[in-house]
């Protein structure tokens, strides 16, 4: 890599202050290379009351990028927002790191690596709960050869969909977003994390309804409009060889699959969700074909460090993927949540949604080399 050293905590700023913003505010003092010095939103109101709430300075998204003091900028806009703001972070001069995903279209992508490379610069883009403490056991796991070759595979992710809890739900059943593109990125993300880029993908994809009814406040019983399938069940066939059913879904009101699943030729693997960063990993095979859950890893992005809506403990470590970019930036290496994995992973999708609507296989232009594995003793140097 060729950006130059840079010594001491990145100085951050954050564009958008919607739902997921919180989070990134809250998290980031955990991590030793980031600070989070400002916010931005269209509107002040938002912005302020986030800054507000963490200690922050609002500014308008032009002051933002025109701030001599920050370093890295955190675009957490709508899905058909990210390619344009992503832009003028970077004709700002700044680093980028984009909620997922960071772009709609492979073109797109593109044309924002272009313009990074031209001036110098990072980009990264969420998803980063394939570094917690249970996928990277998984992977580990796998790279240790324990099941043998991974020959195939299942990911569900499936409920009924975000008007249920969402405060402003519009945007999730509308062309940039449905379940492959807002839930996929972590499936898919986590599937390259261990068996690294896929070769095709073939799909069929439907939507149960062309409307659905707001469930949440403040907007119950709004109607909205569905524009994107909501209903996605693909095949992805990887470069290694191995095939893994997908299934996205929106239309789905209860089921009994797990989340993600690996079959090797002398075991299986059983992989909690990879939205999340923790649980337990579970492995069978070979002369025991009864499944045990691994031991517990001593990775630091599996440790339970909240509760969730439940009152259920969680491992919940999101900004993991910037302080890592900021890490790499200082140590001059690759960073892990990198652009050309994010990349590919939009390329898988948008294939995807292809296929389901030419009814075709679609074999993929893009490629990708796995990231590097996210030890426990690197994942604790990230941290202060």
């Amino acid at each position: 890599m060729t950006t130059p050293m840079k010594v001491g905590p990145m100085k951050v700023g954050i564009i958008g202050c919607g739902n997921i913003s919180g989070a990134y505010m809250r998290l980031a003092p955990l991590y030793r290379d980031i600070d989070v010095v400002a916010c931005a939103d269209v509107s002040m109101d938002a912005a302020q009351a986030r800054a507000d709430e963490f200690g922050l300075r609002a500014l308008s998204v032009d002051d933002l990028l025109a701030s001599d003091d920050i370093d890295i900028v955190v675009n957490l806009t709508i899905p058909e927002a990210h390619y344009p703001v992503m832009k003028r972070i970077l004709e700002s001069g700044k680093h980028a790191y984009s909620e997922k995903p960071f772009v709609l279209a492979m073109t797109e992508a593109t044309e924002l690596a272009k313009l990074a490379k031209t001036n110098g610069l990072r980009i990264g883009s969420a998803p980063d709960t394939f570094l917690g403490g249970a996928h990277q056991q998984a992977r580990a796991h796998v790279d240790s050869g324990a099941i043998g070759k991974i020959t195939s595979g299942s990911a569900i992710v499936m409920n009924h969909g975000m008007e249920h809890w969402h405060p402003n739900p519009d945007f999730f059943f509308q062309p940039g977003a449905g379940p492959m593109l807002d839930i996929g990125p972590y499936y898919v993300t986590a599937l390259v994390n261990i068996l690294g880029p896929v070769k095709r993908v073939a799909a069929l994809t439907t939507s149960a309804s062309d409307t659905r009814v707001i469930k949440s406040e403040p907007r119950k019983g709004e109607t909205l409009q569905v524009n994107t399938p909501t209903n996605i069940q693909a095949m992805f066939h990887f470069e290694n060889g191995a095939t893994v059913s997908i299934i996205t879904s929106w239309d789905v009101w209860a089921h009994r699959h797990e989340n993600l699943e690996l079959y090797g030729t002398e075991g299986s693997l059983y992989i909690p969700d990879p939205n999340f960063f923790g649980g337990p990993v579970i492995a069978g095979g070979g002369d025991n074909t009864d499944m045990e859950t691994l031991p517990e890893w001593d990775h630091p992005f599996g440790k339970a460090n909240e509760t969730n809506g439940a009152g259920e403990p969680q491992a919940n470590y999101r900004t993991a993927g910037l302080a890592d970019m900021a890490a790499a930036i200082r140590e001059n290496r690759p960073h892990r949540c990198s652009l050309e994995l994010a990349s590919h992973v939009i390329d898988v999708m948008t294939a995807t949604l292809k296929s389901g609507e030419t009814g075709a296989f679609v074999t993929l232009d893009s490629t990708c080399t796995r990231p590097d594995p996210l030890t426990p003793d690197q994942a604790r140097a990230l941290m202060k």
